[in-house]
């Protein structure tokens, strides 16, 4: 068993396909085909079904990939431990984040980083909640910031803020611009939402669905849409309401083609927070950014953006 068929491996897993698998690895299908048949070989059992056009996870090979991606990340650790003696602040950090942060205060954390390490290159990449902890997990991102804790073994979670949820609604909505002190005054409107992260015990669908159930709201017809843009543009048009993060629709809410509505039963917060894997090595830089991302405000002062 070598690195090389350990990477195959953890990237036809992460594809779910050997041609795209090939193409990121720049390998033909063969031989991508050949090394992950080696692997099993020396493991003496099948680690993936080959369908038609996919390539899954038999449950030998979902208990491997954890070990397999730990055993790739280690051997980066110790490139970038080595590199780090000399880089000081220089060199790459790689970021993994949700997309929504970056109108957050987090970019004002990272405009002052790089302001304060002009000779590190920050390498920024987004993906959802979940896809931030797989890619911190599997070594391709130092650290990640993503909504809740999640729930990936191995991994090492700080509180980085938090972000503040609005219920949004499409511009003359009958309740804008009132304090909706009885949420039943919403029974009967539609809702949009994300689905709850079925492999996390938390995510913004679950929080949605616990405020609606709280608020006496739980026979509320719920529409599960996965991308926030299209949350957004099916409010604006009418289809519904919605609970989103307050930075994601600062444009919306100053050019009138949404409101907020005043809900206090369904005020929310969900936090930020920042991770890194246990055992992974960080760079002088990627404590500092750490750090710096960690950073509890001061009282009375707001933070930056």
């Amino acid at each position: 068993m070598d690195f090389d068929e350990l990477r195959t491996f953890v990237t036809v897993a992460a594809l779910g396909n050997f041609t795209q698998a090939g193409h990121r690895l720049h390998r033909s299908q063969p031989a991508i085909s050949r090394r992950l048949s080696l692997l099993e070989q020396e493991l003496g059992v099948p680690l993936f079904e080959r369908l038609r056009e996919r390539a899954r996870l038999t449950e030998a090979g979902r208990a491997f990939l954890l070990h397999a991606e730990a055993a790739l990340a280690s051997l980066d650790d110790a490139r970038q431990a080595v590199r780090g003696l000399q880089a000081g602040l220089q060199g790459a950090i790689s970021l993994a984040l949700v997309g929504t942060l970056a109108d957050s205060h987090i970019v004002g954390l990272l405009r002052r980083f790089t302001q304060r390490a002009p000779g590190m290159r920050l390498q920024l990449r987004t993906a959802s909640s979940a896809e931030v902890s797989d890619l911190v997990g599997r070594g391709e991102a130092t650290l990640g910031l993503r909504y809740f804790t999640g729930n990936r073994p191995g991994l090492v979670s700080f509180e980085a803020g938090a972000e503040a949820m609005l219920v949004i609604a499409a511009a003359g909505h009958r309740l804008a611009g009132h304090r909706i002190r009885q949420a039943r005054a919403l029974a009967g409107e539609r809702w949009i939402g994300f689905p709850p992260a079925q492999a996390e015990r938390d995510s913004s669908g679950h929080v949605l669905r616990r405020l609606l159930i709280k608020a006496g709201l739980d026979d509320a017809d719920f529409t599960v849409i996965d991308s926030l843009t299209a949350q957004k543009r099916l409010v604006q048009a009418g289809f519904g309401l919605a609970l989103v993060p307050e930075t994601s629709v600062r444009d919306e809410l100053h050019q009138g083609t949404l409101v907020a509505l005043d809900v206090p039963a369904l005020r929310a917060a969900i936090p930020i927070t920042a991770v890194h894997r246990s055992k992974g090595y960080l760079s002088p830089a990627a404590l500092a950014l750490l750090a710096l991302l960690t950073e509890k405000p001061k009282p009375g002062k707001k933070p930056p953006s």
